[in-house]
């Protein structure tokens, strides 16, 4: 019997469990009166959703406020979307409310569910039928109401950003009756008109404030504008079909504002720094092409014929007086030695030899007599000197002592 005893805590945890795994509890829409609402301190949103037949307790935490578009109070028929579960600690379930409308505008949030997943199998909200905002435009046309912040501010901030660009207003109706008709008008108009950007929107509002921009034929429009669009509805958080289809998305229309007009201050300052690198960059250039000019001028100079024919001359130049300088240099040379050469055979020359007192003595055959031993006593001989010539006999001849002669001769000059 113990093993089937469990505690509190288990029993609300296991059921607990059981609802979390219920898909129907997990995402639930539940229609009711609100009684005991509670604003905490600390954000949450305490009530309870009652009808005929019973109650049902309810929570809003403070992190799902952001999508409550007014003040829940007491008495109000609403439809509360979330999740049911138990809370632990009581052992008892509960609502925990992600969004909140009035009762009335579910059908609304029904309408806006299914045309958007119908438009979305269409093929309308593709990327590949998205327009480029140009960045640069001078024709900004906008479907807007005449009155309002929303105009005010796209004009205060168009006027800011660049004064001259050129704002064409449609003043449509945005709300009510005839709204979604107005819009259509004007952006077909304005298309018309050659504008460069469309803004369609208006300022934030309920569900039914905005349903204008959530009109099927309005969707066509935007869809069929060959002007690219920018849809600019309501605050940030709220969403309409001309958002989806517009090719361009902004969460209020001063973001609009923002992204179809650019900042002139922003551009002139580029401007201004690519003026400058473009200036660095031709200066940069230039001085390039002024150095390969030297460079192709120093070539020309060159390669110049007159240039080169100057060069081949001097060039002759230089190699006749080298040829000069070295047949001079040659000839000196030549020249000495032929002194040097002229200096011996004056020594060795027998007329030199006949002036200094020697004579060329021959036998009767002419033959030259060096020697007592060449002619006999009788024998004629012919004397040779410097200016002519003796005919004599050998009357006797005698061998001479020449080495003690020349032993001698010393003594005889010292004498």
């Amino acid at each position: 019997m113990s093993a089937n005893v469990y505690s509190v805590a288990q029993v609300n945890s296991y059921i607990k469990n059981m609802f979390a795994q219920d898909f129907a509890l997990r995402s639930i829409y539940v229609r009711g009166e609100v009684s005991n609402c509670k604003y905490h301190t600390s954000g949450h949103i305490y009530f309870t959703l009652k009808d005929a037949s019973g109650t049902l307790a309810a929570v809003m935490f403070a992190g799902s406020r952001s999508g409550l578009k007014f003040r829940l109070a007491e008495g109000q028929k609403i439809i509360a979307g979330g999740s049911i579960s138990v809370y632990e600690r009581d052992g008892k379930y509960q609502l925990y409310a992600r969004d909140i409308v009035l009762d009335g505008i579910g059908d609304l949030y029904q309408r806006f569910e299914e045309l958007r997943d119908r438009l979305q199998e269409m093929g309308m909200f593709a990327k590949e039928y998205k327009q480029p905002i140009p960045a640069y435009v001078s024709r900004v046309g906008i479907v807007t109401a005449q009155t309002g912040a929303a105009v005010q501010d796209i004009i205060n901030i168009s006027s800011r950003r660049n004064p001259y660009v050129q704002l064409y207003l449609y003043p449509a109706l945005v709300q009510g009756e005839g709204a979604a008709a107005s819009v259509v008008n004007g952006i077909r108009t304005l298309d018309a008109m050659g504008m460069d950007v469309l803004i369609v929107g208006r300022g934030g509002g309920s569900i039914e404030d905005l349903w204008a921009f959530n009109e099927e034929k309005v969707a066509y429009a935007i869809f069929n504008c060959k002007t690219p669009v920018i849809s600019a509805v309501g605050h940030e958080t709220d969403v309409t079909i001309a958002d989806y289809v517009a090719d361009l998305r902004a969460p209020t229309p001063s973001a609009a504002a923002e992204l179809a007009v650019y900042d002139v201050r922003a551009l002139l300052m580029k401007l201004d720094e690519s003026r400058q690198r473009l200036g660095r960059l031709m200066e940069q250039q230039i001085g390039a092409v002024r150095s390969r000019t030297l460079q192709f001028q120093l070539k020309l100079k060159i390669l110049d014929p007159g240039h080169q024919l100057d060069v081949k001359r001097q060039q002759l130049m230089d190699a006749e007086n080298r040829l000069e300088d070295t047949m001079k240099r040659r000839i000196e040379g030549y020249r000495h030695l032929l002194a040097l050469t002229a200096a011996r055979l004056d020594g060795l020359s027998p007329l030199k030899k006949l002036k200094d007192g020697f004579a060329f003595v021959t036998d009767e055959r002419h033959l030259p007599v060096n020697s007592v031993s060449c002619v006999e006593p009788g024998d004629m001989l012919d004397i040779r000197l410097a200016d002519g010539s003796i005919a004599a006999q050998v009357l006797e001849k005698s061998e001479a002592d020449l080495t003690r002669q020349m032993h001698r001769a010393p003594a005889r000059e010292q004498e």
